[in-house]
């Protein structure tokens, strides 16, 4: 196991191993690995930074956040 500061657990909220997972499954459907991370799953990471509630309307306005940017 290596030493030293895991920057997708940093950024996101994630471990680097968990992270993999995602691609891997973004991949599989098709899914913009590097729009999902920027747009969803960082929003989301900050929300929990904020120790913000997160509800399902906070969690739909991410995502119509994100696919406005399609």
């Amino acid at each position: 196991m290596s030493k030293g500061l895991d920057t997708a657990f940093i950024h996101y909220g994630i471990r680097k191993e968990d992270m993999d997972i995602i691609k891997n499954l973004t991949e599989e459907q098709g899914l913009d690995f590097e729009w999902l991370q920027e747009n969803i799953l960082k929003e989301f990471h900050n929300l929990k930074i904020n120790n913000e509630d997160i509800d399902s309307k906070k969690i739909e306005k991410i995502i119509e956040k994100a696919l406005n940017k399609i």
